[in-house]
């Protein structure tokens, strides 16, 4: 989790919101990313994506099978469709994101009939943690 928040720094430091992702396979990296939406002029570039498009690269194939993915925000719809469609096996993620989130909070998509496979949860890993880094960013940008 260190990793994505080294990531979430990252993202902070560009002017993106603090978001960081790390996916891991049988105890090897296979990607590291943080939010990159502004950068990119593009929607879907959240740390999720952009980590499990490096990883599907690094392995050659479009899914993910025995994965775990590290995140530090839960994940929106749009990332946890796309952690679905990868068959992430586990999600691993920080703070909740009562107003954004997709996992357990919100439209909590796992849980829905049409999801095609749901990975194991794991929510509150350092969860003040990325909380403040959110709080404080935002904080900065409202002045």
């Amino acid at each position: 989790m260190e990793i994505a928040f080294e990531e979430a720094r990252a993202a902070a430091s560009r002017g993106e919101v603090p978001v960081g992702a790390v996916i891991v396979k049988s105890g090897r990296l296979l990607a590291r990313a943080g939010n990159r939406t502004r950068e990119k002029n593009d929607p879907t570039a959240h740390a999720e994506v952009e980590a499990i498009r490096m990883a599907c690269a690094e392995v050659g194939d479009e899914r993910l099978i025995d994965a775990d993915l590290y995140v530090t925000l839960e994940p929106c719809t749009l990332c946890a469709a796309a952690i679905s469609f990868a068959r992430i096996r586990r999600l691993y993620y920080g703070a909740a994101d009562p107003k954004g989130g997709a996992v357990d909070s919100g439209v909590r998509f796992f849980n829905q009939p049409t999801c095609h496979h749901a990975p194991d949860v794991y929510s509150g890993f350092s969860e003040t943690e990325a909380a403040r880094m959110l709080k404080d960013f935002f904080r900065g940008r409202r002045g």
